[in-house]
């Protein structure tokens, strides 16, 4: 796939030292609940609901769950990034371009749809007939970049990077961002984003620096995590969404010693940009005059679509 861009983002790391004096409160926290989405496929979504219309610069969080013979065939986007993390299974995905990869479990994709895109992305058959299972993240694009060229970039699970800490009860993959002073490979999406894959074991505890301002939230795949801030604790089960608030520098998260067993979540931290956010199913931009473009450009196959006139992908074909 192709990675190269005349572009370049934020730095994933900011300059100013990270600290963990203050660790932030929980805003709110709410059980996503799982429904259907594409064809066929399930999903947990939490961002991109009433409970959570967007969280800046975080516009959609899907948990899927996408047995033999659903997926997402062909479909457009424009002016946003996806960032799809496998946790089990293998998933195909193919564009207009001519892009065409594999993800299987552990692996990333990170998709800038930029001026405009169309894919599909579609799991590959188990042996054992088990469904594909991981997340998908939207991530809003500064407004001066929403035209910008396509592009993508994978990441294996070879290559993303571990720390521990409190004598191995707490392990991370380092995705995006920094841990336990690791740092992960640089330049993945336009938007800075911190994504960090952490597993605690029983009686296991640990501070997690975060940059300052940026939005931060924790979703939760597995066991119960305690998150704690200012002397209260609190314990949050499986498949929730805990957004933090702004004010503060870490966050504190741990499992109780006589716990049943692991708890695992993912902490993602992201750069908020002040502009509007106007979606209209898979186009996000800054107004309206842009969603109705955005509609009449994929129509017209212009601006962006012309590779559209006639294209159908072929691994969309196994939902005919």
């Amino acid at each position: 796939m192709s990675t190269s861009s005349t572009f370049r983002g934020l730095p994933v790391i900011p300059s100013e030292p990270l600290t963990t004096t203050s660790p932030r409160s929980i805003r709110k926290s709410f059980l996503a609940i799982e429904q259907s989405e594409g064809a066929g496929a399930r999903v947990r979504r939490s961002i991109g609901t009433p409970q959570l219309r967007n969280l800046p610069p975080f516009l959609m969080l899907d948990h899927f769950s996408i047995s033999p013979g659903a997926g997402f065939p062909d479909h457009p986007h424009r002016g946003q990034e996806t960032i799809t993390y496998l946790l089990s299974g293998a998933v195909d995905h193919e564009d207009f371009a001519g892009h065409k990869g594999t993800i299987e479990a552990g692996d990333l994709q990170f998709m800038t749809a930029g001026r405009g895109i169309v894919h599909a992305e579609m799991p590959r058959q188990n042996v054992d007939g088990s469904p594909n299972v991981g997340l998908q993240l939207w991530v809003d694009l500064p407004k001066e970049l929403k035209m910008c060229e396509p592009r993508y970039r994978d990441l294996r699970a070879s290559e993303i990077p571990t720390a521990t800490a409190d004598n191995g009860r707490v392990v991370v993959k380092v995705i995006s961002g920094k841990a336990l002073d690791v740092e992960s490979l640089k330049e993945l999406a336009y938007t800075p984003v911190w994504l960090l894959d952490f597993t605690i074991q029983p009686g296991g505890s640990v501070k997690q620096a975060l940059p300052k301002g940026w939005t931060a939230f924790a979703y939760t795949l597995n066991g119960t995590t305690i998150f704690s801030s200012n002397g209260v604790s609190r314990p949050v089960n499986q498949y929730h969404n805990v957004v933090f608030e702004q004010d503060g520098d870490s966050i504190e998260a741990s499992v109780e010693e006589g716990a049943d067993g692991e708890a695992r979540f993912i902490l993602v931290a992201g750069m908020p940009f002040n502009q509007p956010i106007v979606q209209y199913g898979p186009f996000v931009v800054t107004n309206r005059e842009e969603v109705v473009k955005a509609i009449t450009d994929f129509q017209t196959r212009s601006n962006g679509f012309e590779r559209a006139e006639g294209w159908e992908s072929e691994i969309g074909k196994n939902m005919m």
